[in-house]
């Protein structure tokens, strides 16, 4: 069986996700990356029969102007909407990334993935 995957990766936001009200208000890069695997359709050339990526950014940029406080519930929130408009898929992940979190040191990135697997 041949499996397929789709992928956006770095998808690059500001976004005012974040547990304390200072991060609500100015808020910080994020770098999303979804990643779904499906069988593959024999009818390559039909956008209807596969996942369609400019539909994954879509999801991704709305899920990340509504403001949260944990990013676990973004992620949830994207993996959700991805699999609810892709019932199909065998397989999603979705991961964020925010870059140089608000913390003493330098972080280069926090980092909250979720996985999904058909039963």
């Amino acid at each position: 069986m041949y499996t397929q995957t789709v992928a956006l990766r770095d998808v690059r936001c500001h976004a005012l996700h974040g547990f304390y009200p200072e991060e609500q208000l100015i808020g910080c890069i994020f770098m999303v990356d979804i990643e779904v695997t499906f069988k593959p359709n024999d009818d390559t050339e039909n956008l209807d029969k596969t996942v369609n990526y400019e539909v994954l950014n879509q999801i991704i940029l709305k899920e990340m102007a509504s403001t949260q406080k944990l990013l676990e519930t973004v992620v949830k929130n994207m993996l959700d909407e991805v699999k609810n408009h892709y019932p199909f898929l065998l397989t999603a992940k979705v991961g964020i990334r925010k870059m140089n979190p608000p913390m003493p040191g330098q972080i280069g990135h926090s980092f909250v993935e979720l996985s999904y697997t058909k039963a």
